[in-house]
């Protein structure tokens, strides 16, 4: 299972999950929907109690991701697979333009 902080403007937004059965789940953080109940990171996710989830990495979070010849050099740098999606946003999305950035979770060792 592999886990991001969300972050919108310095603030934790929430957090995301890739499961081990390959879906996803966006959480928004319960101190965040109290403190900003109206910020949204996107659209299409407003801020909720309820988590969402997805078989496949939200569009939102996708779009984050670099395109083309940037995604060549990144997936080259990391050697991290094209097609391995979370990946890539843990790797790239640290520091993104605009106001939203992707935060790893350390994995837990079982």
């Amino acid at each position: 299972m592999r886990r991001a902080s969300i972050y919108y403007k310095d603030h934790l937004a929430g957090t995301l999950t890739e499961t081990d059965d390959g879906e996803y789940v966006f959480h928004y953080d319960e101190a965040y929907i109290k403190a900003y109940p109206a910020a949204f990171i996107t659209f299409t996710m407003p801020v909720r109690s309820k988590p969402y989830n997805d078989k496949r990495l939200f569009p939102f979070f996708e779009g984050l991701i670099p395109e083309g010849w940037l995604l060549d050099i990144a997936s080259k740098s990391w050697k991290i697979n094209t097609n391995d999606r979370m990946a890539l946003l843990l790797a790239c999305c640290q520091n993104c333009i605009g106001a939203v950035s992707v935060q790893p979770i350390p994995q837990e060792n079982d």
